[in-house]
């Protein structure tokens, strides 16, 4: 997108389905029409990665600075000890110093995939709300924040009203106006006057945009995007195999590849809208294709999601691994499939196929790994383990395990 279209951006927001409501839409679209604006997003620490839940927001953003706009990510270094309730049935477990500043490390690592960071125009900003938070007294928050909020119209949303069913600490239920103040201190300090979330977030911004309205501070406005659940009902960023994680130290990039490639038919269409970067023409060509036709569709998908994530030799690399694994051809292609590192001393003491299959995720359990042996499913460089107790040999120092035809690990004996 080239950098003048800054009146544009929020037509192509709303034409890829980025947008679910907004607090004040045409005064945002002048706004973003009058010049390049400061935009952020939140991410509590509670993880040392960002999952592909977080995906929807990051490509907005990129978006936003492709169009000349500068982006803030903010890090709840301070709110992550607290925790949103925002339609959650139970408290978040407390996390402790070190946790939430190797969680913040990991973080930035998958901003910058997706954001150029830098002081420049239009460069994206980490912030943490720790900054002013940690600092705050609870008699000035009171003063500062408190006293603009009735609790009587807190109790009114939606988000407060699900957990209050449950159970709803003090603690919890103060999470909102410290967003709120988190709004009107960037406005302040970045002149940050557009905020963006999930659609559970909803109430939260607004409470931001009504804080600086009552302290007489900049005209603000409030963005959510559609909650994304897949076609078979599951919750954006979770597979069986749990999380689908941004970070290749958490997920390999063959199998974020994966993912992808394994999305429902439903679904292609608003996900190579959503979290590629296609011509939205292209995206409605592909997201009509039918039958094998769409798999290649799916496959575009994959390799464009997973270039963004992990960049375009990662990607391409998966797209190779997958094809030669799940086509017949290139059948020495490992790279790009997920590795299991066992130390040489370790190998020398005898370490089991079952062992393995179990630690790299092949097999649930020792047992299930000698059942697929014994069925013939488990292989080691493509011929068969006929017993899973059976120890790797101390001879190599690469291998391809295998479990079925669509389960492969790549064994990297490591060490003197």
């Amino acid at each position: 997108m080239p950098h003048h279209d800054l009146a544009d951006v929020l037509h192509l927001l709303e034409e890829r389905g980025f947008i679910h409501q907004s607090t004040d839409h045409e005064g945002l679209r002048q706004a973003l029409a009058r010049g390049a604006l400061s935009a952020y997003i939140g991410f509590d620490a509670t993880a040392d990665s960002l999952h592909v839940g977080h995906l929807q927001g990051l490509m907005l953003m990129r978006w936003l600075q492709r169009a000349g706009h500068r982006p803030i990510l903010l890090i709840g270094g301070a709110t992550t000890r607290i925790g949103d309730p925002s339609f959650r049935d139970q408290s978040r477990p407390m996390l402790d110093e070190p946790t939430i500043a190797a969680n913040i490390r990991g973080i930035r690592s998958a901003f910058a995939r997706y954001l150029r960071l830098d002081d420049g125009p239009g460069g994206a900003r980490v912030v943490d709300n720790a900054e002013w938070l940690d600092g705050l007294g609870y008699l000035e928050f009171l003063n500062r924040v408190g006293r603009h909020f009735s609790v009587n119209r807190l109790l009114s949303f939606d988000a407060v009203r699900t957990r209050i069913e449950h159970s709803l600490s003090f603690q919890e239920f103060g999470y909102t106006l410290l967003q709120a103040f988190d709004f009107t201190e960037l406005a302040r300090r970045h002149g940050c006057t557009l905020q963006v979330g999930g659609a559970d977030q909803w109430a939260n911004i607004i409470n931001g945009v009504e804080l600086s309205r009552r302290q007489g501070g900049l005209p603000l406005y409030g963005l959510t995007m559609p909650l994304l659940v897949t076609a078979d009902g599951r919750k954006m960023g979770k597979s069986a195999q749990g999380a689908v994680w941004l970070n290749a130290e958490r997920l390999s990039p063959f199998d974020f590849w994966q993912f992808w490639r394994n999305a429902d038919d439903r679904d292609v269409a608003r996900f190579l809208a959503l979290f590629t970067e296609l011509p939205i023409v292209e995206v409605r060509r592909l997201g009509a294709l039918q039958g094998a036709e769409l798999n290649e569709a799916k496959i575009i998908l994959a390799t464009e999601a997973t270039r963004l994530a992990h960049g375009a030799d990662a990607a391409a690399a998966a797209e190779r691994a997958a094809r030669g694994v799940f086509g017949g051809a290139g059948e020495d292609d490992d790279e790009g499939l997920a590795v299991l590192a066992v130390g040489k001393a370790r190998v020398a003491l005898g370490v089991t196929f079952a062992e393995l299959a179990v630690e790299g995720g092949l097999a649930s359990s020792r047992s299930s790994a000698r059942r697929l042996a014994a069925g013939g499913g488990l292989r080691l460089n493509g011929q068969p383990v006929e017993r899973a107790e059976d120890c790797l040999p101390p001879d190599g120092m690469e291998w391809r395990l295998s479990a079925g035809r669509k389960q492969h690990l790549r064994v990297i004996v490591t060490g003197d």
